[in-house]
Order: C-alpha cells, then sequence, then structure tokens
C-alpha cells in the first residue's frame, strides 16, 4: 500500500487532488486539519495492483532460504532488535552458504568486530567499566588468572572507593593469585599509580567503580579516570537484560571512550539479544566472554564461529556406543 497526503484550502479540493493523482480507487486513510488550521490533510492509499503482488512475491521468495529462516527464527529468539535482525539476514542472503551455523557465522563476522584481549602483555593498561553489578571485579580477578598462568607479571588497581567492600573482595582474589592490589582514589591518584608502576608489569586491570550510564555526573567521573590514566575502558555487560535498555548502556559508555565488550553470566541466561544489541549501538568489539564463577579458565576469547555456534547450536548426535545392538537370532 502506498500512502500520501495532500493539502488544499477546502476538502473539496483536496479531494480532486487524490483523485486526479491516485484515481478513483484511491482509499482514505485519515483526514485533519491543515498546520495552524488553514485549510484540510488528506492521506490517500492506493492498493497495489496484482503484478505489484506477484513481483513482490516473487521478491521474496527468491530471497527466502532454509539458512536465513534457520537464522531469522535464532535471532529472533535471542530478542534481537528486528533491525539488527534483519541487517544480519541480509548479510546471510549474500554470503550464499548453505550451512545455517556457517552462514550465522559469516553474518556475525560482517556485522560485528572481534578483538579478544591479550593475556600476555598490552601497552596500555585496561580499565573495566560498566552499570552496577556487571561483574567488573569478578572479571578482573578472572583475567588476571589467565595472565598469570601464562607466568605473566599482571598488575590490579582498583579505583572502586564508592561501593563498599569493593577492595576487600577483590583483595580476597589478589591473595589467591600472590598478586599485590593497589588502590587508587579518584583521577589523580589513578595516574599517580599507573606512572609508578611503569615497566614492572605486563599487563595491568583496573576496576573501576559501577556508575550509572544515564547520570551525566556518573559518566563524569569515569571519564575523568579514563583521561587522567590514559587506559582502554572495556565495558562489562551482564547478558540476559533488556535490549532496548542494553543498546542504550552501550552508546552511554561507548561515548565516553568505551572500545570493547566483554560479556558476562552466559552461564545463567538463554539470549545474547541485550549484549549483541550494546555492541552494535556502542559500537563495540567483542573481545571476551564469562560463563561460570570459577576464577580459573573463567574468561575465554569469542570470535564470530564461538558466537555463531551459540546462538545457533547443533543438534546433538546420537552416541552409537549408548545403544545395545538386538542381539541376531542364532539358527537351531
Amino acid at each position: 500500500m502506498r500512502l500520501k497526503s495532500y493539502t488544499a484550502p477546502s476538502m473539496a479540493e483536496a479531494m480532486q487532488m487524490v483523485r486526479q493523482e491516485l484515481g478513483d480507487d484511491a482509499i482514505i486513510v485519515s483526514t485533519q486539519r491543515a498546520a495552524g488550521g488553514k485549510g484540510v490533510r488528506i492521506t490517500a492509499a492506493l492498493e497495489p495492483t496484482d503484478i505489484e503482488d506477484a513481483i513482490s512475491e516473487m521478491l521474496a521468495d527468491a530471497n527466502r532460504t532454509p539458512a536465513a529462516e534457520m537464522v531469522r527464527e535464532a535471532l529472533v529468539e535471542h530478542n534481537l532488535p528486528v533491525r539488527l535482525v534483519d541487517r544480519l539476514i541480509n548479510a546471510v542472503r549474500t554470503s550464499g552458504i548453505e550451512d545455517p551455523q556457517q552462514a550465522c557465522a559469516s553474518a556475525l563476522e560482517a556485522g560485528f568486530a572481534f578483538a579478544p584481549l591479550p593475556d600476555h602483555g598490552a601497552p596500555r593498561p585496561f580499565m573495566l567499566v560498566g552499570p552496577p553489578g556487571s561483574g567488573k571485579s569478578m572479571a578482573v580477578a578472572k583475567l588476571a588468572a589467565r595472565s598469570t598462568l601464562k607466568n605473566r607479571r599482571v598488575g590490579i588497581i582498583t579505583a572502586d572507593n564508592i561501593r563498599a567492600g569493593a577492595a576487600a573482595q577483590l583483595a580476597a582474589f589478589t591473595r589467591i593469585l600472590k598478586i599485590e592490589l593497589l588502590t587508587a582514589r579518584g583521577p589523580d591518584s589513578l595516574a599517580k599509580t599507573i606512572q609508578q608502576t611503569q615497566g614492572q608489569f605486563d599487563i595491568v586491570f583496573v576496576d573501576s567503580p559501577g556508575l550509572n550510564p544515564f547520570k551525566s555526573s556518573d559518566l563524569d567521573y569515569l571519564s575523568a579516570l579514563i583521561e587522567a590514566a590514559n587506559v582502554e575502558p572495556i565495558l562489562v555487560l551482564a547478558a540476559g537484560g533488556d535490549p532496548n535498555e542494553a543498546s542504550e548502556v552501550g552508546e552511554a559508555f561507548g561515548g565516553i571512550g568505551a572500545t570493547r565488550l566483554l560479556a558476562t553470566r552466559l552461564d545463567t541466561t538463554r539470549r545474547l539479544g541485550s549484549v549483541m544489541a550494546a555492541a552494535d549501538a556502542a559500537p563495540l568489539m567483542f573481545c571476551d566472554v564469562s560463563a561460570g564463577p570459577h576464577v580459573v579458565n573463567g574468561v575465554t576469547s569469542i570470535n564470530a564461529g564461538i558466537m555463531a555456534r551459540m546462538i545457533l547450536p547443533q543438534p546433538e548426535k546420537p552416541n552409537a556406543h549408548s545403544q545395545t545392538p538386538r542381539a541376531e537370532a542364532s539358527p537351531l
């Protein structure tokens, strides 16, 4: 259906304009006074012809493939925003890949960037940022454990002097890892601490306070921490939330410099729509995921193939060894 609006001094003149352009088959959708109360405004529509309907159906059928339909169902199940679903499905169709999981991986590779955090060393410290309760402190401990197991010199700094017990919680993990926990209070203190530790560590992780992404004073404070210490902000976001809300969270933290997204609590949720929406809105690169409570081996790098298997897992094949073969009857 094609819609068009007409404005004229009177209803009769507006109807005449409709008939002249759309013909007698036009359907009046709405009528209202024009802006300022002068004249009338008519919105009319013309039903598509049978030929137009046939062409639309042919194009839809041409674009509908088994792989695209399976991927679409999976993305909808994961609560992705409609705009993101449509974009990824177009990438699936363009790829021409028949296997749904491989087609999904190809679309994700085209639609997102993947940049795992290094475990050996980095020239700038990584500051984990995010809303309260997203799992930043635990993610710092897990990342530190991963690098420690690689025999790297790891530095951990907590800049969270807002949440009660935040430093004590992180200190419990650093004691196990035999890492000294450094404390910074405010932007100047953080900048000084990082400067004093230059050359002592291969990689440094900074735990920041959980701040409200919709409160300007919170974002201003976090921006001051980031700028003073010259760190790379990594957004830590728990999976399973509302995709629209997560999009706004991603935009807020992306606006102050976050570059990558580390998704947490993948073991307690069944849908990835929120973290995918956040990464798309900012935009942010996916780096790592946390899918378990354990500190050791607690984070895993992610790429398009791994994400595709999470979105569209292959059905489990029956185990041939678990089936007891029937004994053949022996001849008498």
